[in-house]
């Protein structure tokens, strides 16, 4: 192929991150031939940045990025590939766009935690020099060109070589070769000349190292650097091939139950953040000890459904547990309109609103460990009722039973919810959507997740609250009850009643009112959904969609 046009195969990468071993990799194919960091020296020329081998660098390589792109990356070639291990600093803006818009490119990346302690005298580290930002500003740019680039973690590297390679490969449209799994020790002719301030240790090696398996301590006077640092590499990261190619161990990318939830905004603390930037500290209290209370909210028309009465069930749950620097109703009103808002949610969407004690300054049990104020969490997503409100659902009676007042009051709505966790698994186990919970005495209390009502001979009954939580829609139910002209009996119910009743039906924010068919393997009434959980559906459809808080909107001028 003398003097023909080559595939330009372009690495980038930060320093230290494993692309001199790469590129030795890709060096020992039969196919390809390297470039040790083309535009280095015009790198130096059009920043200014010193290095203790500027001259004689500037003295042998072109100086001229525009030349070297044009002359040297893309120039003729006499193999069929060319690689070419470019550092994302180096790409400074003077440069032409065909170097983006030609050959194939793919991005290495590496955790800061092991780039920066490997920096040494030679070169101070900082974010200019990681480059990480300009690693994020190529993988968008390209992206917006229809290409995105193929990402491979070094991690993955030298876990497993051969897999990452093969993947990498696979992702690049050229065959794998065995060669570029090892290469002999020594400096290589094609090494760059920094290669002796650099390279000591790469030519040290004849393949992929596996990584050390503990780490050494990472320098406190690097921390701010990691900081700032991080977002840029946990963005590339996400965008990482996962395969079987690289981490078997790496379970797949779930689908969503609504793909519109992918690219949702969610509030944490004071702001707005992406999906996947939405977290909270790991000595926030919510974390340390599930203590935290919360409330589920809908959306309906352009409004928010029982906004009031939500928020004081909220408050009064703060209050009961003693939280300290609470936001006021005002500011938590504010948040949800803003996440509802900038989402451009209106309707069909569903709020969790969570308010935690906050973040501690040092882990333990103690509420005394909490100087930061309240951690308010406002996460809304596109959500239909969950569940089939049409067809009905099943339920099977759980051995867990409801905690009693002597234990922890139902009537905080609190996050700590192991006990309603324990009875769901076990309504999971039972293929049934949900489980019905008994108090102490073996009375129906409430299924794990909701409230539950049942029908006999036109009088609908509905357990005492003592052992369950009060809902807000159980409430809204039987007051509609009410006004539908019904008798109304709030007592203990004991769980056979459930078997025979006519009808049967739960209320909860997150399901709205949900008929029940079956009960431990009973037919409620004809299996059928019901004459008077219709109406009642019916009232509630039609009290959500006129009534509400409604959510204000933007005008323009």
């Amino acid at each position: 192929m003398m003097g023909e046009e080559i595939e330009v195969i372009h690495s980038w990468s930060a320093p230290r991150s494993i692309s001199t071993s790469l590129m030795y990799s890709f060096a020992q194919r039969d196919d390809m031939e390297v470039l040790d960091e083309p535009l280095y020296a015009n790198f130096l020329r059009v920043t200014g940045v010193d290095r203790p081998y500027k001259e004689k660098l500037r003295s042998q390589m072109e100086i001229d990025g525009n030349e070297v792109v044009k002359e040297v990356i893309f120039g003729a070639g006499v193999k069929r590939y060319r690689f070419c291990k470019h550092i994302a600093k180096q790409r400074v803006p003077s440069l032409t766009d065909e170097l983006m818009k030609r050959g194939k490119h793919f991005i290495l990346i590496r955790n800061p935690l092991d780039i920066l302690p490997s920096f040494d005298e030679i070169v101070p580290p900082s974010f200019l020099e990681l480059g990480l930002a300009e690693l994020v500003s190529i993988y968008s740019e390209l992206s917006e060109l229809g290409r995105p680039p193929p990402v491979i973690d070094a991690a993955d590297l030298r876990e497993n070589p051969e897999a990452a390679l093969r993947g990498l490969c696979e992702d690049l449209d050229i065959p794998f070769q065995d060669s570029m799994l090892r290469w002999e020790a020594g400096p290589k002719s094609f090494d760059g000349i920094w290669a002796p301030w650099w390279y000591k240790s790469v030519h040290k090696s004849t393949g992929f190292a596996p990584a050390k398996r503990y780490p050494t301590p990472f320098p406190t006077s690097l921390y701010d650097l990691l900081e700032q640092s991080l977002p840029f590499y946990n963005m590339l990261k996400r965008h990482a091939r996962r395969s079987s190619y690289y981490m078997s161990s790496t379970l797949p990318h779930p689908s969503l139950p609504v793909p519109a939830n992918e690219k949702l905004l969610a509030w944490v603390g004071d702001e707005i953040v992406p999906r996947e930037a939405a977290k909270v500290s790991v000595f926030d209290s919510v974390v340390q000890g599930g203590d935290a209370v919360w409330e589920g909210l809908r959306v309906y028309s352009g409004k928010v459904f029982k906004l009031e009465e939500h928020l004081d069930r909220l408050f009064d749950s703060a209050k009961a547990l003693a939280f300290n620097k609470v936001p006021t109703r005002e500011e938590v009103k504010e948040a949800i309109f803003k996440t509802l808002l900038r989402n451009g949610m209106f309707d069909n969407a569903h709020i969790r609103l969570t308010l935690t004690r906050g973040k501690k300054v040092t882990s333990g049990m103690s509420p005394a460990f909490n100087r930061y104020g309240c951690t308010l969490i406002v996460l809304a997503e596109w959500k239909p009722p969950v569940y089939d409100n049409e067809k009905g659902v099943m339920l099977v009676t759980a051995t867990t039973r409801r905690n009693s007042p002597n234990n922890l009051d139902s009537k905080i709505h609190h996050n700590n919810l192991l006990n309603n966790i324990l009875a769901k698994i076990e309504g999971n186990n039972a293929g049934a959507d949900d489980a019905v919970m008994l108090d102490k005495d073996g009375y129906v209390s409430e299924t794990n997740a909701t409230n539950i009502f049942l029908v006999k001979k036109g009088r609908v009954v509905t357990p005492h609250a003592d052992y369950c939580l009060p809902g807000i829609t159980r409430a809204t139910v039987m007051e509609l009850v009410q006004k539908e002209g019904l008798a109304l009996e709030e007592r203990r119910i004991s769980l056979s009643e459930f078997h025979i009743a006519d009808e049967v039906w739960t209320t909860g924010t997150m399901g709205e009112l949900s008929p029940v068919v079956k009960i431990d393997g009973r037919i409620v009434g004809d299996g059928r959904v019901g004459a008077i959980t219709q109406r009642l559906q019916n009232s509630y459809k039609n009290l959500a969609k006129d009534s509400g808080v409604p959510i204000p909107t933007y005008h323009k001028s």
